[in-house]
């Protein structure tokens, strides 16, 4: 069963090459490896044609302009021919080899698997800062605003071919849209996998400044309602106190 692991990068020079030995580290050898760059004028590009011979074939790139990050998404998943399809951001990386082994071995009998993620500080990437567990997740639990961590998330290709592709008509809470529409809406089978993922460095932009919680806020609130799954701006906000609890000191 082959798996396509999708990458998005602009301007990642700085650690898109983390990201990469991170997926050739996977003891799980079965993969399609799709980078999707946004013409970044940095040395991004340069840093993957570098990488390209040691995927030994196992590895494609476009590099072009977009309409932002779940576009490029997008253009991933539908040149990919996996037929499971996960998505690793170009600032994170692969917790451990195992990663994709635990995938492929779980999601034998559901549509979508999903495990656990931390978060490390850019200046000190072996401090974990904040831990987030899948762990609680229910579908109807996503009228609070969460969802399982997207990172983590991998589901067969067919599902986007069946339900569609990351919607565009939000700034930053596409992955919270397709959440809802899966795992609501049309109430996929999945399966949680006990395993710290990825690990993700604190720059995410839903969480960059009080200003993109408020946009995240009202675009979930817009997704919940767009999928029939009621709920109001309190509700959704009920996240932000889980996510201190889960902050490490």
């Amino acid at each position: 069963m082959k798996i396509s692991v999708i990458t998005v990068t602009y301007n990642s020079g700085k650690t898109i090459a983390s990201t990469m030995e991170s997926v050739l580290s996977q003891t799980y050898k079965d993969i399609e490896y799709i980078i999707v760059d946004g013409n970044s004028d940095d040395d991004t590009m340069n840093i993957v044609k570098q990488y390209e011979p040691r995927f030994n074939g196992k590895m494609r790139y476009i590099s072009e302009k977009d309409k932002g990050i779940y576009d490029a998404m997008n253009k991933g998943i539908l040149i990919s021919t996996g037929e499971v399809v996960g998505i690793l951001n170009s600032d994170d990386f692969y917790t451990s080899g195992n990663v994709l082994e635990e995938v492929a071995k779980n999601i034998s009998g559901v549509d979508a698997v999903y495990g656990d993620v931390h978060f490390v500080s850019s200046d000190n990437l072996g401090k974990c800062v904040r831990y987030y567990s899948s762990r609680i997740f229910r579908p109807w639990i996503l009228r609070f605003g969460i969802m399982p961590a997207h990172p983590t998330f991998y589901c067969r290709r067919e599902l986007y071919e069946k339900y569609g592709v990351y919607s565009l008509e939000y700034r930053i809470a596409s992955d919270y849209d397709m959440m809802v529409r899966l795992f609501h809406k049309e109430k996929i089978s999945y399966r949680y996998i006990p395993l710290d993922f990825v690990t993700m460095r604190m720059c995410g932009v839903s969480t960059r400044n009080t200003k993109n919680r408020l946009i995240l806020t009202k675009e979930d609130v817009q997704a919940c309602r767009k999928y029939g799954l009621r709920t109001n701006i309190l509700f959704v906000s009920m996240k932000y106190f889980i996510k201190i609890l889960e902050l490490r000191f």
